[in-house]
């Protein structure tokens, strides 16, 4: 495998997550659990997003890694946050997406960083992407929490 890969690779296995979230009606589960004010045009709208990012990540690949790898990041945070840590802070509620997070996120976004160690990528980069994947994932939520403030409204 060519080291571009595993950033297109990480972009499928992000819209097989998107897929197995609409499936398991994410929608419901993050009003109940995570209670929070969303719907699915808000689902699709963030996920399309994700997915354009993802595209830029791959496209730019290894010519610049603290930017691609912000997309395994993001994975790895969705991944232990918001699927395994949600799950058990909910008292073994099942949360979409957890599936495809454990057996696809977790492998691909440790191995990335992997990848790019033996790549030879400065641990300054590596850890500048983690922040970034951080914030990224946050992102959304941090507009769904904001949106509703008298601030924000037309």
């Amino acid at each position: 495998m060519k080291p571009d890969h595993i950033f297109w690779i990480a972009l499928a296995a992000y819209a097989l997550h998107i897929l197995e979230e609409y499936a398991y009606d994410w929608k419901s589960w993050a009003q109940k659990v995570l209670k929070l004010n969303v719907d699915w045009n808000m689902f699709y709208v963030t996920n399309v997003v994700v997915l354009f990012f993802g595209i830029a990540c791959a496209e730019v690949g290894w010519s610049h890694p603290t930017f691609s790898l912000v997309f395994p990041a993001l994975m790895l945070f969705n991944a232990l946050y918001f699927q395994i840590l949600t799950y058990i802070r909910s008292k073994r509620k099942f949360s979409p997406g957890m599936i495809t997070a454990i057996f696809l996120f977790l492998p691909i976004g440790f191995g990335s960083f992997k990848m790019a160690m033996d790549l030879g990528v400065q641990t300054k980069s590596l850890i500048e992407a983690a922040v970034a994947g951080a914030l990224v994932m946050a992102y959304p939520l941090f507009l769904i929490k904001t949106r509703d403030l008298d601030y924000f409204k037309p």
